[in-house]
């Protein structure tokens, strides 16, 4: 048994994280308990990674990338460099150097990789870039045939396959090929070809001049024909009906209010009620008449039917059909319909016969099955060529999504985004990095404990994305939805951003001080303002009254008067005692406050910290569970550890407004309220002047009334007489 790897653990944030440092900790990738990992899968999609590269690494194509994929990813890559060290270094370009050419696999790689190279037009490049390996369209611009199956008209100098490649391609659809250059397929040939011998088949013993009534007409003929079949059995089957018994003939007519229904209405012969109107009027033993006499919105297809169908077969004389005449018409053409139900379902009739004659007796098959055969032989050797690029895209990502999948390094560094954030949002005197892209709110970000406030983005020639920002500094006075600031992206692209949608948690301890404060003075203004609508509403009510009485003054009958109001002496001796008691708390409280002399600047900050305590406690529980996992996983991860935002790491996460070092700030406001700043001055002089006058009487009491009371008691005790 092998001996088990050394690992090494870091701890940032509060989250411990394996350290991925060298070549030998990715080889025994898979030896790591995955409940260390800090994510067990991830989106394909959203992420700041180039999408390729994680499609390229989700095997099954879910959109999903998980453990198992990640680790196969690895050692693909580890197996194809000399050092698996590489692929912890997120180079843009591979040093041809540094793949291992010691393996078959290997030698192919590096040769198709200074193949790219040539085909670029850099044969003496010592490295190949991600851009140089994806550009497909230089690398294979040499050769139409590379080896992805699909066969483009350039395959070939033959004109007559070329245009074969063209019919086809017009035919079923063309394939794009590597290069970029429209094609066909191996398939599609095969197709072609079964279908051209169907055709052929189909209508070479049938197709006979004695099933082709009318010759080549006889198609154009059948048309016409079954245009009118329906309308004509119904006319034929009403006549034998009327002949049947004669007391239908009224229903088989369509009843006279019917008529008078449709004479109400704007007149359309095409209108459906008059299609559905027998063709002509039913009359016992009557032939059918073509011309004359018929329902007018059948007029021009039985003009169509006499001209393609009755005056070839019956002459152009004919004016009128009898039943015995329609069922030999319709005899006559009955073999060549029974041919045509036989007709393959193929694309090829539109080459028409003779081309695809043509096509069956030439040797255009056998060139195809040629250039397809060259095709698939250059196949391994291109294939390389998309391993090459496959390399290049693990040598530049996997160390950005390992650092953001085993351990969530990135996310915690000072210098580096994780691959989930989207950009930074500007907005209330602050910018948060925190912003990840979603495609709606979720109840689920709640449990993060962190406070998000979802925006719509909008810019010019993109379309809309939401974005969640974590808001981890400041207060939350001024957020709210409807407010608006800036998201700039990871490409500096700067978004009109809205906000939506919040979920409401503390920001800070800080804001949870105030808090209590802040909700008082709502509680007053709300107070207050609804004291001074329901006040504006009986004084408009009164105002209203007044006039009312004052227009009607001489209509108003005269009121008796009123006994006058007894006052309830209880209600005032209960009104009397609830304020003395009232007062005598408050001047209880008064004393109690002035007996703290010098330290009642002390006893004001601790009955604020009494009343802000419990904010400031629920805020800083709630501020050591707050974590991205919740936010995360309502955009589609996996996480498995407790990625935390404590305090410090929140303030680096979301950057406050402050003045550049070395500003110069200058405190002229020549537009400042005077009236209020006399006003706060006044305020604090009256407070400073309150707590002085209050220790200087507290300090007088203390101190001569103490003497005075002493004094009384001594003169009041009575001497005690000597023995």
């Amino acid at each position: 048994m092998a001996a088990s790897h050394t690992w090494t653990f870091f701890s940032t944030g509060g989250l411990e994280q394996v350290s991925l440092r060298s070549g030998a900790d990715l080889l025994h990738l898979d030896q790591l308990d995955p409940k260390l990992w800090v994510a067990l899968s991830c989106p394909v999609k959203g992420l700041e990674l180039d999408e390729k590269t994680l499609t390229l690494i989700d095997a099954d194509g879910d959109g999903r990338i998980r453990v198992p994929e990640l680790i196969a990813a690895v050692k693909w890559a580890a197996a194809r460099v000399k050092d698996p060290g590489v692929l912890l270094q997120g180079s843009e370009a591979l040093a041809l150097d540094a793949i291992n050419d010691d393996t078959p696999a290997g030698k192919i790689l590096v040769a198709s990789a200074r193949q790219i190279l040539a085909n670029l037009g850099k044969p003496t490049a010592a490295a190949i870039a991600v851009s140089e390996s994806s550009d497909t369209a230089k690398i294979f611009a040499s050769s139409a045939l590379n080896g992805d199956g699909v066969i483009p008209p350039e395959a070939t100098e033959d004109s007559a396959t070329q245009i074969l490649i063209k019919e086809i391609v017009a035919t079923y659809g063309g394939v794009n090929d590597r290069t970029g250059a429209v094609g066909t397929t191996a398939a599609q040939i095969e197709r072609f070809f079964t279908e051209l011998q169907s055709y052929v088949a189909w209508v070479g013993p049938s197709a006979a001049k004695n099933i082709a009534v009318l010759g080549e007409a006889t198609n154009t003929a059948i048309g016409a024909l079954r245009v009118v079949r329906p309308k004509i059995d119904d006319y034929f089957g009403r006549c034998r009906l009327a002949a049947y018994d004669s007391r239908a003939l009224t229903a088989l007519n369509r009843a006279e209010s019917d008529y008078l229904a449709l004479t109400a209405k704007d007149m359309k012969i095409s209108t459906e009620e008059v299609i559905g109107f027998p063709l002509a009027r039913v009359v016992v033993g009557q032939p059918l008449p073509l011309f004359e006499g018929i329902n007018p919105a059948w007029a021009t297809a039985l003009a169509n039917f006499h001209r393609e169908v009755v005056g070839p077969l019956l002459g152009a004389e004919k004016r009128a059909l009898t039943e015995a005449e329609w069922l030999d018409l319709n005899h006559r053409f009955a073999a060549y319909e029974t041919w045509l139900g036989g007709k393959p379902s193929n694309a090829v009739e539109k080459l028409g016969l003779a081309r695809v004659k043509e096509i069956l007796a030439g040797e255009g098959r056998a060139a195809l099955t040629e250039l397809v055969a060259k095709d698939k032989a250059l196949e391994p050797q291109y294939k390389a060529i998309s391993d090459v690029d496959r390399l290049t895209h693990y040598c530049r990502d996997l160390r950005a999504l390992l650092c953001n999948f085993v351990n969530f390094e990135d996310f915690y560094s000072p210098d580096r985004y994780a691959v989930f954030q989207a950009g930074t949002l500007f907005l209330d005197s602050r910018s948060t990095e925190l912003c990840l892209f979603v495609n709606c709110p979720s109840p689920l970000a709640a449990m993060s404990k962190a406070y998000v406030a979802y925006c719509d983005c909008k810019r010019a020639g993109q379309p809309p994305m939401k974005i969640a920002a974590c808001f981890t500094q400041g207060d939350s006075d001024y957020l709210f939805v409807g407010r608006n600031g800036v998201f700039y992206d990871r490409q500096g692209r700067d978004w009109d951003a809205t906000i939506t949608n919040i979920i409401e948690n503390p920001i800070s301890v800080g804001q949870a001080f105030w808090s209590p404060y802040k909700k008082f003075v709502r509680m007053i203004e709300e107070q207050v303002a609804k004291r001074a609508a329901s006040a504006e509403s009986a004084s408009t009510g009164k105002l209203a009254s007044a006039a009312e009485t004052a227009a009607n003054a001489d209509k108003a009958a005269p009121k008796p008067a009123e006994a006058p109001k007894k006052f309830d002496l209880a209600l005032i001796t209960g009104i009397g005692v609830a304020l003395g008691s009232i007062g005598t708390f408050l001047a209880m409280m008064f004393t109690r406050f002035l007996d703290l002399g010098p330290w009642i600047p002390v006893g004001i900050f601790g009955v604020m910290l009494v009343i802000s305590t419990p904010s400031m406690i629920i805020a800083w529980m709630k501020l050591r569970q707050r974590t991205l996992g919740p936010v995360l996983e309502a955009n589609g991860w996996a996480i498995n550890g407790r990625v935390k935002i404590n305090i410090p790491f929140g303030s680096k996460l979301t950057e406050m407004a402050k003045l550049p070092p070395g500003s110069h700030r200058s405190l002229v406001d020549p537009y400042v309220d005077q009236v209020a700043v006399r006003r706060r001055r006044l305020i604090w002089v009256a407070l400073v002047l309150f707590v002085i006058v209050g220790v200087r009487v507290h300090h007088d009491y203390f101190n001569h009334g103490r003497y005075f009371w002493q004094k009384t008691a001594a003169a009041t005790v009575t001497p005690t007489p000597a023995p």
